[in-house]
């Protein structure tokens, strides 16, 4: 058994839903997890408010009331992929990412995520991812430092303030000639079955791309992609969208079945760069990878 080394945190709803206490919450709010997990983790005292006071069986359900506990796996893999720090000051660090590694606990992995491996090798223990890439994706990403400005750096999101400049490989057909091309792609983005998979649908737009090629050879080409808004897979729905979904995509065009991670074959998607206005220095910044995804 694996257990995190920092705690998840969620608050209650404004709403009650209809339960008497904070436990009986955790129950319907995570209903994959089985009840007795939960019970068990609130007896073994591994549930707790924001004071430390630990949450019993019989802590009552009070609105906002903020609840961390800690994630528990049988086995959690190792990534064998190493991240990097590519900046850092009193108020963020940027770094990079690499492929299969999550950003955050999720699924099998409470310890194996770029926060949790961030957090160790800095000391910092208020470090805290301000976005997310998807964990076979690979690239940059901005964590906050201090709390007490964290707000302003999430604000950039929110505004749509932040410019993210994606890679990525597709196959192709022979004789196709894509360079110099670009697409405009405006759509309806929503949920799917499984859940964590969407899919365009009738409706009003509700997500924005701008995609180029840059280069090809014979059987692939580089494109650049340039999200305006920022659904859920907006990128990888979008190159599919266009008819050439992302190397190594599990997901598009065709749901795969789950498989081990396939380390010689990561999905060909790279968040290259992100550009924006420092909103507590007011500094002009750029971020960027070295190097680009390959032609082959």
């Amino acid at each position: 058994m694996t257990i995190s080394e920092y705690p998840s945190k969620l608050s209650l709803p404004q709403t009650n839903p209809g339960v008497a206490t904070v436990q009986e919450y955790l129950i319907i709010k995570f209903p994959y997890v089985d009840a007795k997990v939960w019970q068990q983790r609130v007896a073994d005292g591994k549930v707790h408010c924001h004071d430390g006071s630990l949450i019993t069986s019989q802590s009552l359900f009070q609105p906002q009331l903020r609840v961390y506990y800690y994630r528990e796996v049988e086995s959690e893999p190792s990534i064998p992929f190493k991240e990097t720090i590519i900046f850092q000051d009193q108020h963020i660090l940027v770094a990079y990412k690499p492929h299969f590694l999550a950003v955050t606990p999720g699924g099998i992995f409470v310890n194996e995520c770029l926060q949790n491996r961030l957090r160790r090798s800095t000391g910092i223990d208020t470090l805290q991812a301000l976005h997310r890439l998807d964990r076979v994706t690979a690239g940059l990403l901005i964590f906050s430092i201090n709390p007490e400005t964290r707000h302003r750096y999430h604000q950039l999101f929110e505004k749509r303030q932040v410019h993210k400049t994606y890679q990525a490989i597709a196959k192709i057909s022979e004789g196709e000639n894509l360079v110099g091309q670009e697409w405009d792609i405006k759509n309806c983005i929503e949920r799917s079955e499984p859940r964590f998979r969407m899919r365009v649908t009738e409706g009003e737009a509700n997500s924005h791309s701008v995609i180029r090629c840059l280069q090809q050879s014979t059987h692939q080409a580089l494109f650049e992609l340039n999200p305006i808004t920022g659904k859920t897979r907006q990128l990888r729905v979008h190159m599919q969208a266009i008819g050439w979904p992302i190397l190594n995509d599990k997901y598009y065009p065709q749901l795969q079945l789950r498989s081990e991670d396939n380390y010689s074959a990561p999905m060909q998607l790279l968040a290259k760069e992100l550009q924006f206005i420092d909103p507590v220095t007011q500094y002009s910044r750029c971020f960027s990878c070295d190097g680009n995804l390959l032609l082959r």
